[in-house]
């Protein structure tokens, strides 16, 4: 909950909007908190992630690292007991690519993966080209 408007929801206020702050350390900072596995996987999705969009700037966003270009969200990822999440930030980019992920938990607007099995790097390369097409054509 927001302390400055009582909102539930993250996002529900220009207060926490701007919270959302671009900052390497964000992310440094929520991968201490995980456990080693979970904390290795993730680390090797945002090296890939980079590796694709050395451009991008990296930060919090809905209290989950997030991957920003030109203003706009492109990439985020979690960890969760039993699994790990990547996120588009779109609810159309899976769908898209529903032939890729057959090996893998999704619904529209979340990939789940195991700890300890990083996605591949042509896999992740996919995900965010969508997502830029996606953005693109918005503009």
């Amino acid at each position: 909950m927001c302390a400055d408007c009582s909102q539930r929801r993250h996002g529900d206020c220009a207060k926490e909007v701007e919270e959302q702050i671009l900052s390497k350390q964000g992310i440094d900072d929520y991968l201490t908190t995980l456990d080693a596995f979970q904390r290795e996987t993730l680390s090797i999705l945002r090296q890939t992630i980079l590796a694709i969009v050395p451009e991008a700037e990296e930060g919090i966003s809905y209290g989950i690292p997030a991957f920003w270009l030109r203003g706009k969200v492109i990439a985020g990822f979690a960890a969760y007991k039993h699994h790990l999440s990547y996120f588009p930030h779109s609810g159309s980019v899976l769908e898209v690519l529903k032939e890729d992920l057959t090996q893998y938990s999704w619904s529209r607007g979340t990939l789940q993966f195991p700890v300890g099995a990083p996605l591949p790097k042509v896999l992740v390369k996919k995900l965010i080209a969508t997502r830029l097409e996606q953005i693109s054509n918005l503009e």
